[in-house]
């Protein structure tokens, strides 16, 4: 077969798996209620701003387009953005794969890029920030591949560059770990290539990044750098060393990138130790300048604080195309192995939806009414809308019965469940939430608190408390109401199964006393 037939044959898989992930994402869209973080970023785009408490605001933006600013309200256009951006990022680290080395290559990169849990559902199927700073990170690479290396330094390489400054400062007003593709550029540069430094245009790149970031800049400066101080302390030291934080983020990371897939990363990464050639130098050493550092700053980290894996996630694509380049070297029957990850994630998504879906199983607790279904992961993308039909049933009875106002608005404890409630529950019959907490529960809301009117003396508010996350109203908010007095309660069932309950609550009479924590 000529070079030109096999490369659009691998175009023609690509392609195909394309479409292929595309109608499992959409499916689940469609099919899955949203997750805590996933309602949460709901309200940057309910909300706009120039950034954030917890991230930057491209999360926001990307629903807002995909969404025609909320014009379509259902949970699956919340998702588009992230479902069309993975489709984009496949092809892209194709065309990556295609370039350090053969189409081949981008093929096996593609598939071991769908069959990654982060890069295929958590980027590619969630409405959370990684999904732009995925698609970003990507275009960052691509770029980076184009400039670092140059030996000769021309009006192409000066475009790249420049390019990249903009391309970098888009993923790093999608998520801060957007900051260690420059951190790559200048290891690069730095070991590899310092004619850069002499270069106008690698500091006008910089520049163009500076310039992004500055409305960013500008929100925080407004609010006492309430968002680098959150996120300071989340990875500030206790130094206490914790091997039990440390096993949480190497099993989290294997765990995020699918076991199978880091198994071929690892097995390449042994043959590049041992010294066996099967990547360009220069191309290796730009997929490493951007890998090295994230992982080890995160990972290091959980030496001693507690991490999130899916912080050191990006980090791994450069690895996938680096195995990529080492399995297509390999004989053509070893294939199945790249292509096995994809079919594993997609049997673990198959399980997921029988899980949340239909499965009768209540895998949490069940000792009480008030923890019933505590430790169940499920519960957090399904009942929803059964907690909203329940309520608009009850708030239609206390408020013809006079027991509460017709304008009574809800109020909760923490932005999980609080942006549930507001997405499934209050905002569908017109009602205002409101959050009453510290900053550290409350994050965004202390601002929509605001933008909502803030709570009314002597007014009637209805409370929301779920079994899987149940506190007392009597504890959160009984310094703030006269009287708080328990309504109906509404048992969300499942395969005929009970799964949890969900408590009403009327509070009655506010008396001012609560201190909104904005900075």
């Amino acid at each position: 077969m000529s070079r030109s037939s096999l490369q659009n044959t691998y175009q023609k898989q690509v392609l195909c798996l394309i479409l292929v992930a595309t109608a499992v994402r959409t499916f689940l869209a469609t099919q899955v209620e949203l997750g805590n973080d996933e309602v949460y970023y709901w309200t940057y785009a309910l909300y706009p701003d120039w950034s954030h408490f917890d991230h930057p605001p491209m999360v926001g933006i990307v629903a807002q387009i995909f969404s025609l600013n909320l014009f379509l309200k259902d949970d699956f256009f919340l998702r588009l953005g992230p479902i069309v951006l993975a489709a984009a990022s496949t092809w892209i680290i194709f065309l990556i794969g295609t370039k350090i080395k053969n189409e081949k290559t981008g093929l096996y990169a593609a598939f071991l890029f769908t069959g990654s849990v982060y890069c295929s559902f958590m980027s590619g199927f969630a409405f959370i920030p990684d999904g732009p700073l995925v698609f970003f990170w990507l275009l960052a690479m691509n770029l980076m591949l184009d400039f670092l290396p140059a030996l000769e330094i021309t009006w192409r390489e000066r475009k790249k560059i420049l390019l990249f400054g903009l391309v970098a400062g888009l993923a790093m007003i999608s998520k801060y770990q957007g900051a260690f593709l420059w951190v790559g550029v200048f290891l690069f540069v730095l070991i590899h290539n310092r004619k850069w430094l002499k270069e106008i245009s690698f500091y006008l790149a910089g520049i163009i990044s500076a310039v992004v970031l500055i409305p960013l800049i500008i929100w925080n400066v407004q609010n006492d750098f309430i968002s680098f101080t959150f996120h300071t302390a989340r990875v500030t030291p206790s130094y206490e060393f914790r091997i039990d934080y440390f096993l949480t983020e190497i099993f989290g990371q294997v765990a995020y990138n699918n076991p199978v897939n880091y198994v071929l990363i690892i097995i390449a990464l042994m043959a590049l130790f041992k010294k066996r050639i099967f990547l360009a130098p220069e191309n290796l050493v730009v997929l490493l300048s951007v890998t090295i550092p994230l992982w080890l700053v995160f990972t290091s980290f959980s030496l001693f604080r507690s991490t999130l894996p899916h912080w050191t996630a990006p980090a791994f694509i450069p690895l996938i195309l680096i195995a990529a380049s080492f399995w297509s070297n390999q004989p053509e029957r070893k294939f199945f192995w790249i292509k096995f990850p994809s079919l594993f994630l997609a049997g673990l998504l198959v399980i997921a939806l029988w899980l949340i879906n239909y499965s009768p199983l209540q895998i949490g607790k069940k000792s009480t009414a008030n923890n019933f279904g505590e430790d169940d992961f499920t519960q957090d993308m399904y009942g929803w809308n059964q907690i909203a039909e329940g309520f608009k049933k009850v708030a239609e009875r206390e408020e013809s019965n006079g027991t509460m106002p017709h304008e009574a608005a809800i109020i909760s404890n923490k932005w999980f469940p609080g942006a549930h409630i507001d997405f499934y529950v209050a905002q569908p019959i017109h009602k205002k939430l409101f959050l009453l907490g510290e900053m550290n529960d409350i994050h965004k809301y202390a601002w929509i608190n605001k933008k909502r009117g803030d709570l009314i003396l002597g007014e009637d508010y209805y409370h929301i408390a779920v079994s899987n996350l149940y506190h007392d109203p009597n504890q959160l908010f009984g310094n703030y109401f006269e009287s708080i007095e328990p309504i109906d309660t509404l048992r969300i069932t499942r395969g005929g199964e009970t799964m949890r309950y969900a408590f009403i609550y009327r509070l009655k009479k506010y008396n001012g006393k609560f201190v909104n924590p904005l900075p």
